[in-house]
């Protein structure tokens, strides 16, 4: 055993020591203590409040909210979410980033803060990137799965509600202040992070704590880095597992994450309520990774030894992405009649200032080599890591900045009535909507450099925990180089074009709906109407002639609704829905830019059609007390135009040409599944055993879909679906301790699909599963000690070509540990 394994395994099990030691002290020290009374605040709060609001809804909807001292269970909005059933968590460089529901993949997903649409920052997609949100900004989280007619009709899978911090979510004057400080283990880096919270209600008028303010703060700065080798999937499995090449990367990030929210609720009489929410956001990321690789003369399988091109790169850029929400809103009631509206505007943004988006150097070498298909090793001659052997070929120097900015304004009308006795309540309203995304890029290739090598812009060797790795290249160095140039003689005028794009998206809705409640059934029956306007401008360039492309439709959907639910006991409820939704492609499979050389072609294609789908739900639901409940639900789909990527070539116009990659639309596409949850706080047992607590759910689904082209055609998996998804908790605490040990896993599922004659190269993303431990100590009443360790079992992120024994990407961060400190008032 090395002894890099041995210290790993080492610490793993100190980790798991201390887990169970604070977990075995908290409940040693309540029995000494003699506590008699139940917890005031903490997990049990936080699941009783969110069970409540879920009972209550009319939809099938899930719910995290924050505890009794202001917190979510987790340092951002998407590792919250990760712990409701049916939801998992795509990450980046080990941190939660989007979020999946029911195993559909986030780009068909929305989220809403505070009632208004966030626009993604990033250039080319729908997805929100939830940890951009800090959680103490949040003071609850839901994913609404079956929508009612009211509703929005752009999500799949479901719609994740934020709903920020409000002061008449406490009584009287609440504060928080925290600091923390975490240590990731893979650079061996401690970083600091402060938030606070504050809200309290003053009398304005005739009116008793009528107007309240609440505030949020949250800033952190993070570092941290993983270690990665990857092929790409190019395996040529035609004569065995032969590979092509092979790159070891290692990362080295700073990220800092500032957040602030100003809310305003006023409620002049019992008739009507008014408010504004205000929200921003900012993540900042600077990055630098290092490469190095190979590219073998001919493919070689494992063992085998030959000559091959080496290369060593380095990026090193910041990119920045900002959310703010803005809306305001109210409510109004004349009689039986209710009046509420709401106008939002969002915008959310990513701008890169500039940065090294690769600076290489290139050498060829003898008796190059690989071990392991699934984590391959690099072995190599000796001159690959002396710096005086590689050349550099070439700088790309690139800016970006990437606009979504949506308006909308919603007007609704509800009139309660009688009708033959039982209550009914007839809703309608509309909503219009006016989104523009936008995505521009400037890109500089420096190139035809004399007698400069590696040697010259040496930074020392790379700490990387994979293999060997040899020297680092310094950013500075390259920056220096560069800046003594005309960057005007180096302009790429082809990347820097083709990636451009403005797009427009306005939505026109109108709904009607009727609520009846009769004797012990509940039902809304409904219609939704939503009407689109897209159009899209870019341009592409044809054998190095650039064309201006610009392209618009309209399309109309009609969406019919129907939710029931039926009390079977006080205790008891089931709830069965047939909804329809429609979910707009992504902004970069819609973008009309293309690239035409010769027999190659790659482009957008901005015709085509959203995916639109029939959903069916029945599930019962059981409460128990206080933070029970068990659940079950059932749930399918039927999709239409799903959207994969492709190769056209052999087709239609492209039937001469060798490579023609874009995207189409699947005829069709099902999925199907069950949900099971259960909560219990175990407060009817003696002491200690009072204070236990115990979440489990899983989501078990199929799914299946048609593609075709090239003159063949098979069923797939739908991309970024994973039939198995699992959360287990189990907590403890009571007045002054708490803890809790919470496990998340996920199934491997389906990232992207080659050929549809090439299944062997589709891209799968292993299944994985993160543990994470948490404790708390309450020093006084106000004052709380916690500590955190995430990621024990230092899972790895694994993307495999066909078959799990080969690589195409594999990536280590390691665990994190954090100790805290929180002082709340309330």
């Amino acid at each position: 055993m090395s002894a890099h394994c041995y210290q790993q395994r080492k610490q793993r099990f100190r980790i798991s020591a201390l887990a169970l030691a604070i977990a075995a002290s908290s409940a040693a020290l309540a029995q000494e203590a003699g506590v008699e009374h139940v917890e005031v605040v903490g997990q049990a709060v936080s699941i009783d409040k969110a069970l409540k609001e879920q009972r209550s809804s009319d939809s099938v909807k899930s719910v995290v909210h924050a505890d009794g001292i202001g917190q979510l269970p987790d340092d951002n909005a998407a590792e919250a979410l990760q712990r409701i059933p049916g939801l998992s968590v795509e990450r980046d460089q080990g941190e939660g980033r989007f979020v999946s529901v029911r195993g559909i993949a986030p780009d068909l997903n929305s989220v809403t803060i505070n009632g208004t649409l966030v626009p993604s920052p990033e250039g080319d997609r729908r997805a929100v990137a939830l940890d951009v949100l800090p959680s103490e900004l949040v003071q609850s989280l839901s994913v609404v799965k079956t929508l009612t007619p009211d509703m929005d009709a752009n999500s799949l899978g479901g719609t994740i509600e934020v709903e920020s911090l409000s002061a008449f979510d406490h009584d009287g004057l609440f504060y928080s202040i925290s600091g923390e400080g975490s240590h990731d283990d893979n650079v061996g880096k401690t970083s600091p992070k402060f938030s606070g919270a504050f809200s309290n209600r003053f009398s304005l008028g005739d009116g008793v704590d009528n107007f309240g303010v609440a505030a949020a703060l949250s800033w952190q700065e993070r570092d941290f880095g993983s270690d990665n080798v990857e092929t790409g999937g190019k395996w040529d499995f035609e004569d065995g597992a032969r590979l092509e090449e092979l790159e070891q990367r290692d990362y080295e990030i700073t990220r800092e994450r500032t957040g602030f929210g100003l809310n305003f609720d006023y409620k002049p009489d019992d008739l009507s309520s008014y408010y504004l929410r205000t929200l921003y956001s900012r993540f900042k990321d600077t990055e630098t990774r290092n490469a190095a690789g190979v590219a073998f003369e001919e493919a070689q399988q494992a063992g085998e030894r030959g000559d091959a091109e080496g290369w060593r790169e380095l990026k090193s850029r910041e990119d920045t992405q900002t959310i703010q929400s803005y809306v305001f809103g109210g409510e109004r009631l004349f009689g039986l009649w209710t009046l509420s509206g709401q106008t939002g505007y969002s915008e959310s943004r990513e701008r890169n200032p500039g940065g090294i988006a690769g600076a290489v150097f290139e050498g060829d070498f003898s008796d190059a080599g690989f071990s392991s298909t699934r984590k391959p090793r690099l072995a190599v001659e000796s001159g690959f890591y002396d710096p005086s052997r590689f050349e550099l070929d070439e700088v790309e120097w690139e800016k970006s900045d990437a606009r979504d900015r949506e308006k909308n304004i919603r007007l609704d009308l509800a009139r309660d009535y009688d009708l033959k006795g039982y209550a009914a309540q007839l809703k309608f309203g509309g909503k219009l909507s006016r989104r523009d995304k936008s995505n521009d890029s400037e890109i500089w290739v420096y190139d035809d450099f004399d007698d400069l090598t590696l040697a010259d812009f040496q930074a020392g060797r790379v700490d990387y925990g994979l293999g060997r790795f040899g020297p680092g290249i310094s950013a500075s160095g390259i920056k220096g180089l560069i800046g003594g140039f005309d960057a005007s003689e180096f302009y790429d005028e082809e990347q820097s074009r083709i990636n451009d794009f403005d797009m427009r998206e306005d939505i026109d809705a109108a709904y009607v709906m009727n609520t009846l409640d009769l004797d012990r059934w509940r039902f809304i029956a409904g219609m939704r109407y939503e009407g689109t306007d897209f159009s899209a401008k870019g341009t592409g360039v044809r054998d190095g002639v650039f064309e201006t492309i610009s392209s618009s439709r309209r399309y109309e959907h009609w969406l019919p609704g129907l939710h029931a639910r039926y009390q079977l006991s006080p205790s008891t409820q089931l709830r069965a829905a047939w909804t329809n939704s429609v979910v707009r492609p992504t902004f970069g499979q819609l973008a009309p830019g293309f690239v035409i050389e010769d027999d190659e072609a790659e482009f957008g294609n901005p015709n085509l059609k959203p995916l639109e789908s029939v959903n069916y739900d029945l599930g019962i639901e059981h409460y128990m007390g206080r933070a029970g409940a068990v659940s079950a639900f059932l749930f399918y789909k039927d999709i239409d135009n799903f959207i994969y990527n492709t190769d056209l070539a052999g087709t239609g116009q492209w039937a001469n040409f060798a490579e023609a990659l874009s995207y189409e639309n699947g005829s069709g596409a099902t999925l199907y599944g069950i949900e099971l949850a259960y909560s219990q706080k175990f407060d009817w047992l003696p002491a200690p055993w009072n204070g236990l607590l115990l979440g489990a759910n899983a989501t078990f689904s199929r799914s299946d879909a048609d593609i075709e082209g090239q003159g063949a055609k098979r069923s797939i998996d739908l991309p970024n679906h994973s039939d198995t998804v699992g959360n287990l908790m189990i907590g403890w605490e009571n007045e002054r301790f708490n803890t809790r040990l919470a496990a998340n896993y996920k199934s491997e599922y389906l990232a992207e699909v080659s050929g549809v004659d090439d299944a062997a190269h589709d891209l799968y993303v292993d299944g994985q599963l993160f543990v994470d431990f948490k404790a708390g100590y309450f020093i006084t009443p106000s004052l709380q000690l916690t500590f955190e360790a995430l990621n024990l079992t230092d899972e790895a992120y694994f993307v495999y070509a066909g078959r799990q024994r080969y690589n195409a990407q594999y990536e280590e961060y390691g665990p994190t540990y954090k100790l805290g400190l929180t002082l709340t008032h309330f």
